[in-house]
Formats: C-alpha cells, sequence, structure tokens
C-alpha cells in the first residue's frame, strides 16, 4: 500500500477546504489575473462592470476571503490605517471611526483607533514603530505637526477637520465649519436677536477658531452686542460659563451660541437654575447635532455635521495616495437643523 510521504499530509487543524482564488476563477469563468484585479478594487478600466460583478458574486457564493497577510507581503503593505483623535469622550469622532472602518474594511483594510494621550497636543508614537505597523495615519481636529512622532517623514498623512493651511499632510478633509455657524447666525438674526453671548469651546483648535471667526464676521454691521465666555468642553464647565454670561451687568443676552452640543446642554441647564425659560426667555444653539441635541428638554437647534462621511471620506483619501491616484477635493456641507431650543427674543 502507498503510503503519502508527510508533506502530502494535511497539518492537524487546518483548513483543507478554503476556497482559492483558482477555484473563484474558474467558477466565474475568468482568468486568476482578474479575479485578483476585481477583488483588489483594480478593475476598473480594464474589467467589465458585468464580469467585475460575476466575480463579486462567485467569491461571494463560495466563501472567498483574500489571503491578506500573503498579499501584504508582496505589496510590501500592512493594509492597516491608524485614526488619531484627540479623545474618545465626544461622540463625533466615534461616527467619524465608524465611517472610516466600513471603507477600510470594504478594501481588505483595518483601522485602529488611537486617542492622543496628549489631546490635540503632540501624539506619542503607540507603536515600538509606526512606519513599520502602519501604511498611514488619519487624524481628526489636530494639527499635522502633533503627529511628526507617528508618522516621521514616511508614512501618508489624512487630516480632518483641520487646517487646509497646515503643511506636511497629503489630503485634507474638511467640513464647512464657517458656513455652519453663518446659517445658525442668520436664523437668530432673522428671529430678531441682537444680544448674543459666544459660549466657545477652550479647546485650541482650528475648528474652533473658524466657529469665532465665523460668527464675528456674520455679525459685523448688524449693530448687534456680542460677548464671548469660554469653557473647557463639558457639560459642567459650559454651565458655570453660561450662569456668569446670564447674570453679568447690565441687559441680559437674549441667545448663547455654543461651539459644541455639549457647551449647549450645560447652558441650558444654567438658564434652568436660574429660573429661565428656553426658548421664551433665552435662546440656546448647538454644533455637531451629537445624540445629546434629542435627548434635551427642548431639543437643541443645531448644526449637523455628516462625521460619518467624513471617516469615510478619510479612508477613501488615504486609499487614493497609497495608490498614487489624486484625492477628491471639496469640503463636506453641513446643515442647520433647527428645533425647539430657538425663538424669538422676549419683548
Amino acid at each position: 500500500m502507498a503510503h503519502r510521504s508527510q508533506q502530502d499530509r494535511p497539518t492537524a487543524g487546518a483548513d483543507t477546504t478554503r476556497p482559492t482564488s483558482r477555484d473563484v476563477a474558474r467558477a466565474a469563468g475568468v482568468s486568476q489575473a482578474t479575479v485578483s484585479l476585481v477583488l483588489g478594487d483594480k478593475w476598473r478600466g480594464r474589467v467589465s462592470e458585468r464580469t467585475a460583478a460575476v466575480v463579486r458574486a462567485a467569491a461571494q457564493e463560495l466563501g472567498y476571503r483574500p489571503n491578506l497577510a500573503a498579499r501584504s507581503l508582496r505589496l510590501g503593505r500592512t493594509r492597516t490605517a491608524l485614526l488619531v483623535v484627540p479623545a474618545l469622550t465626544n461622540e463625533f469622532f466615534a461616527r467619524v471611526y465608524t465611517g472610516a472602518a466600513a471603507v477600510a474594511a470594504q478594501h481588505g483594510f483595518g483601522v485602529v483607533l488611537y486617542p492622543s494621550p496628549e489631546g490635540v497636543g503632540p501624539a506619542r508614537d503607540p507603536f515600538a514603530s509606526a512606519r513599520d505597523a502602519l501604511d498611514g495615519v488619519i487624524a481628526s481636529s489636530m494639527a499635522a505637526q502633533a503627529l511628526t512622532a507617528i508618522r516621521g517623514t514616511d508614512l501618508p498623512l489624512v487630516m480632518l477637520d483641520s487646517d487646509p493651511a497646515d503643511p506636511g499632510a497629503a489630503a485634507h478633509v474638511n467640513l464647512d465649519i464657517a458656513d455652519g455657524m453663518r446659517q445658525v447666525t442668520e436664523h437668530l438674526l432673522t428671529l430678531g436677536h441682537r444680544r448674543i453671548v459666544h459660549l466657545a469651546s477652550a479647546v485650541a483648535s482650528w475648528t474652533f477658531d473658524v466657529r469665532a471667526r465665523a460668527l464675528s464676521a456674520a455679525l459685523d454691521d448688524t449693530g448687534t452686542q456680542v460677548r464671548t465666555v469660554s469653557a473647557p468642553l463639558d457639560v459642567d464647565s459650559g454651565r458655570e460659563a453660561a450662569v456668569r454670561a446670564l447674570t453679568a451687568p447690565g441687559p441680559r443676552p437674549t441667545a448663547i451660541v455654543c461651539d459644541d452640543d455639549i457647551l449647549a446642554a450645560g447652558a441650558c441647564k444654567a438658564a434652568r437654575r436660574l429660573g429661565l425659560r428656553v426658548p421664551e426667555d433665552v435662546t440656546v444653539t448647538g454644533f455637531d447635532d451629537l445624540a445629546l441635541a434629542t435627548a434635551v428638554e427642548p431639543e437643541l437647534t443645531t448644526v449637523r455635521l455628516p462625521a460619518e462621511q467624513v471617516g469615510e471620506r478619510g479612508m477613501t483619501a488615504l486609499l487614493a495616495v497609497l495608490d498614487g491616484r489624486r484625492p477628491e477635493d471639496g469640503s463636506l456641507p453641513v446643515d442647520l437643523v433647527v428645533r425647539g431650543s430657538s425663538a424669538p427674543p422676549p419683548p
């Protein structure tokens, strides 16, 4: 009786039925090269849409999964991106991650989420060498210079919600933050408000600087009294700052424009503690449209930021840079959502 050699015997525990790209090619009636192009998302201009659909259907029916480790060795890539955010306490960054991870998964990439220990300040390298562990870095609401320790000069960097003039980034993905604040201002002026407090975030960040500049520019030459108070980005600090603004000498402000929904929630608490009604006595507006915006009563008038789209566009931009293509340009639009916290000023 013939005996199989040790090499011919299946390894204990090995999956001997895992489909290969050859199986997919045979099922789809195409070459392995075509399978590689389609499943590597490099088929456009080389393979028809119909053929690509047939290959994807065959791969799905067979349960085929590419061997990412072998592909990484061939391409010299880890197929991993790092998403750096200032903190995990803000829902906005969780939604950015959701969008980035969804696009990454479609291309066989993974996304590692890293909250910088220093917030928007210089971020430490979370690996022994990020350049050996990653293909690229995506950073949200930070400065490019804060990522130097992670990326050096080698890894491509995509900046989200950050200064487009900041050097060192291969691509920028921004929201039209200034237009969002202009929409808030137009809404309040139309309602008749002329005494406004800007409850500004004390976080030193481009996105908050843009909000302040846009508010100032929109109110210029309107005869509106504007006072700015700042607070750390938490509800209690927002409440304390709003109490100070509402009890300051002189006529009471009729509207509080907040840099963030978290600060707006604090402003609403301040009004209640002072026996004021929102919006009958004072209007409060937020920014971001977090889940918190509809959890408070009355619900917040705020600016909706498409955070998931920011993450999607950021990962797409990184993939384009890695492929030597030009990322998509242009800022993502934002929308004012009018709810119960805004109304005309009291007579």
